[in-house]
């Protein structure tokens, strides 16, 4: 093979031609050397013309100890593998482009290196074959290249979680399909593009998260993100993201330098959202166990009421009252004794608890005082609800029982309290995303209220009053769920205040 070598040891040519010789034979050597795949050129007659570091590396011969040889067998290839591999170089002589094989070759210390090859002959002037060259390297660091690049292929195109590739500036640079339909958009419309665009919450977390991974690397363990898209910030969807984070660093810089962070991330909304009210029936359940083994040991009935309460506030609710009807109660259900109790709303007829007239799904103006307040007008003045049983709305503390003096709250007509007992069914409403000013005064519950949830005391088929819940603006409206458990709660503390007489007044 004719060319340079990469030995480039001896005496300056004469003229200046052959000084132009010299450095284009050392830009050469100088570019053989600095490959990362080992190379080894073969001239026509089988002497090996170049041999650049890699492959010095590699099997430890060096160029010296390796250029002028005749062929590999014997030092570089076994005698019992010269054979087919002469040969595969000779066909790739033949042949056009590139001919790939895997050969087991020789270190300078015996032991042998399975590395795949890539062939190609090498043609002079007129298209005379002068030689060939062989790129080899060893092939787990071959198979490590190609399960990078079809691991990366695989994580954009086929994967089953979002991935994408945030650059220093903390903007998309790549972005999966998976990850693209997730968020929403198209797969380029998120490139360099701010991550607040896409996300109306959980942005500063997520930031505060992808610089961290820049400035120390990667969390030890994966994290859970709650975030809401902005295209859904109308309705407010909280998504629950389960990410993972790696800084990526160049392998070509001589020290690291972080070309970004490859966020990996996949919606568990569903299964965080059934672990959450999973856990919320446990302790519910457990709740209300606690409070019927201690209201147990409570000689008074009406103590044992006050000790289901003080047991249902825990992280229910923040206050909680107890109003008792001083008027005859209506009359069980099915049975129709005047007409009052026959003009009056049946929880279980067309006006259901779960019916277009309950307050469920009002979470804003059409509350007590909304559209239903004319159905409860003119009754709310036909019973007097007396307090009977509240927590403290002050200090924090254990509810306190009131004295029998007979005068009712003040409640105006319209009050959920008034529909609730006229419903025998839960109600909630809610002051809305903005609270009026005096919303909680208006209604005689505590200042800071902003959401409430009254449900009815029944026992032994009559209606004794109604219990309520409130909560300040720190907790989420009431929902169906948190309905379902007032009942319950209301059951116990109705069947102690029947139990202590003071429902009968």
């Amino acid at each position: 093979m004719t060319g340079p070598s990469a030995d480039t040891s001896g005496p300056p040519p004469p003229d200046g031609d052959g000084a132009d010789e010299t450095e284009d034979s050392g830009l050469l050597a100088a570019l053989l050397d600095g490959m990362d795949a080992a190379l080894v050129a073969f001239a026509a007659d089988g002497t090996v013309t170049h041999w650049n570091h890699e492959a010095a590396r590699i099997l430890g011969w060096t160029a010296d100890e390796a250029v002028g040889r005749t062929g590999l067998a014997g030092w570089a290839v076994r005698k019992e593998d010269a054979d087919d591999i002469e040969a595969a170089l000779a066909a790739a002589m033949r042949s056009p482009g590139r001919q790939v094989h895997e050969f087991a070759l020789l270190t300078k210390d015996g032991h042998r290196v399975l590395v795949r090859t890539q062939a190609s002959a090498v043609r002079g002037p007129g298209g005379r074959v002068a030689g060939v060259y062989c790129a080899f390297s060893e092939v787990h660091t071959q198979m490590d290249l190609e399960r990078s690049i079809a691991l990366s292929e695989a994580l954009f195109e086929d994967a089953s979680w979002g991935v994408v590739l945030v650059d220093a500036d903390l903007r998309p640079a790549v972005v999966n399909a998976h990850a693209a339909r997730t968020l929403g958009v198209g797969r380029t419309a998120l490139l360099g593009r701010p991550l607040g665009d896409l996300l109306a919450q959980g942005v500063e977390e997520l930031e505060c998260a992808l610089q961290h991974v820049l400035a120390e690397g990667a969390p030890p363990a994966a994290a859970e993100l709650w975030v809401t898209l902005r295209s859904e910030e109308a309705e407010l969807p909280r998504r629950c993201w389960r990410s993972g984070f790696v800084r990526l660093a160049s392998p070509l810089a001589e020290e690291p330098v972080p070309l970004g962070v490859a966020w990996l991330f996949q919606d568990v909304t569903e299964a965080k959202r059934t672990e959450q009210d999973n856990s919320l029936l446990r302790f519910r359940a457990h709740q209300l166990h606690r409070a019927g083994r201690a209201a147990a040991e409570c000689p008074d009935p009406a103590e044992a009421a006050a000790v289901h309460l003080d047991f249902a506030l825990a992280g229910f609710a923040d206050h909680g009252l107890a109003d008792l009807a001083t008027r005859p109660a209506p009359a069980p259900y099915g049975a129709v004794a005047d007409d009052d109790a026959a003009d009056a709303y049946d929880t279980y007829g067309a006006h259901d608890t779960y019916g277009a007239h309950d307050a469920y799904g009002t979470h804003g103006t059409h509350d007590a005082y909304g559209t239903e307040a004319g159905a409860g007008a003119g009754r709310g003045a036909g019973c007097a609800l007396v307090r009977t049983l509240a927590s403290p709305a002050g200090e924090p503390g254990p509810s306190e029982a009131f004295t029998a003096t007979g005068i009712p709250v003040p409640y105006p007509p319209g009050h959920p309290a008034f529909q609730a007992f006229q419903r025998r069914g839960p109600v909630r409403t809610s002051a809305g995303a903005a609270p009026a000013e005096g919303w909680a005064a208006a209604r005689h519950w505590p200042d800071g209220t902003v959401h409430g949830l009254c449900v009815v005391l029944r026992s032994r088929g009559r209606t004794l009053g109604v219990l309520t819940f409130l909560r300040s603006p720190a907790r989420r409206p009431f929902d169906r769920a948190d309905a379902d458990y007032a009942e319950e709660v209301a059951a116990r503390i109705a069947a102690c205040l029947d139990l202590s007489g003071a429902a009968s007044s």
